[in-house]
């Protein structure tokens, strides 16, 4: 199985980033994605984009969630059972 990519959209200074980048550990050390972090701090159209609603979760181009962890969302778009 190919690892999907996600990136999380964040800031370095937000806890709820870093929770989030913590839940899905278990999801990067399974093989099932390929996180990535991207700072939004000073990229206007990353700002404009999010703004406040930090961390927000992408796999490929789809959002699945932002503040917190939706397992269940997460597991539909790889297609697990959860």
């Amino acid at each position: 199985m190919t690892a999907r990519r996600a990136r999380v959209y964040g800031h370095g200074y937000c806890h709820l980033c870093e929770e989030m980048l913590r839940a899905l550990a278990p999801w990067q050390r399974s093989g099932a994605l390929d996180v990535e972090f991207i700072d939004i701090e000073g990229d206007a159209d990353l700002e404009e984009r999010f703004g406040e609603r930090v961390p927000v979760l992408m796999v490929e181009e789809h959002e699945i969630c932002h503040y917190f962890l939706q397992e269940q969302r997460l597991a539909d778009c790889l297609g697990y059972r959860v």
